[in-house]
């Protein structure tokens, strides 16, 4: 059975009673999990970066309360849900681990070795998506996590296009990725097209769906054609569980693992895995000097 993760991420908006009430939505749609992200502003990006970028500043907005982690993580566990987050920095990891089912490193950390490590360390299932990498990224963050003692590892395959064009999804990289690291892998969303989702899982098996979500009123901070809402998300579910599908589509590709067009803007913007700041020094080199 394919388990369908809310990633509530910042829709939350800092406000416990949003974020049951996003808890609450997703569990009545049907989702197995629920999903947070940890990250400072101030050491999720360089701070010569912060100091010429105004709007990545303003993400202090969307970061998440750590009063928060028990209570949401205890209400999850109340209304049948797994609990995960995604850490942006080592000192978060220590402060999920107590609290959480699952931890998971997102696409932009994937190139950051001591993350995976620290996750890895911690003993939990550790989920890790695979957005703009190739496949000697993957090969490596794989490697790095099992070393580090994962015995519970899943991939993700995603586009981290926001939206992702339905002929970029290339979701027989899902079979590919299975395949050659003997793993449970799944799909991280950002279509936001039923059709798509429903293909993951009946045409390629993915063993997670993980999908944005905010509440109808479309109010949270990661807003975006990316979100689902509840009524989507619980249709979608069903939909999904249909029989399985052999037709072909455009949003099968051809599995190859590389940045899409659509990602191939951010590829730049990941954490370096120096110091596990965003974008790659390179990058910050460039916008420093314009």
């Amino acid at each position: 059975m394919t388990r369908f993760i809310a990633e509530i991420g910042s829709n939350h908006n800092r406000d416990m009673a949003r974020a049951l009430e996003l808890v609450d939505a997703c569990a009545e749609a049907g989702a197995q999990a629920a999903k947070i992200q940890v990250f400072r502003v101030d050491d999720l990006f360089a701070p010569e970066v912060l100091s010429h970028r105004e709007d990545l500043r303003s993400r202090v907005a969307w970061e998440f309360p750590i009063e928060m982690l028990e209570p949401l993580s205890l209400h999850c566990r109340k209304r049948g849900l797994q609990f995960g987050a995604t850490p942006f920095g080592l000192w978060a990891v220590d402060a999920l681990a107590p609290h959480c089912d699952f931890l998971k490193v997102a696409s932009y950390e994937l190139l950051w070795h001591p993350l995976l490590r620290a996750c890895a360390a911690t003993g939990l299932p550790l989920i890790v998506s695979t957005g703009m990498a190739t496949d000697a990224e993957i090969d490596e963050a794989v490697t790095v996590a099992r070393d580090a003692g994962c015995a519970d590892l899943t991939l993700l395959h995603c586009v981290s296009a926001y939206p992702t064009p339905v002929e970029e999804c290339n979701l027989a990289a899902i079979a590919a990725l299975r395949e050659r690291h003997d793993c449970a892998v799944g799909w991280s969303d950002h279509s936001a097209d039923p059709q798509v989702v429903e293909r993951a899982v009946r045409r390629w098996g993915a063993s997670d769906v993980e999908l944005h979500v905010d509440l109808a009123d479309e109010a949270g901070h990661e807003a975006g054609r990316h979100n689902w809402v509840p009524d989507s998300l619980r249709a979608v579910i069903a939909a999904a569980a249909q029989e399985a599908l052999t037709d072909a589509s455009p949003a099968d590709g051809d599995g190859h693992k590389r940045p899409m067009p659509a990602e191939a803007p951010d590829v730049a913007w990941r954490a370096d895995p120096s110091d596990g700041l965003r974008p790659l020094r390179a990058t910050r080199e460039t916008l420093v000097a314009s």
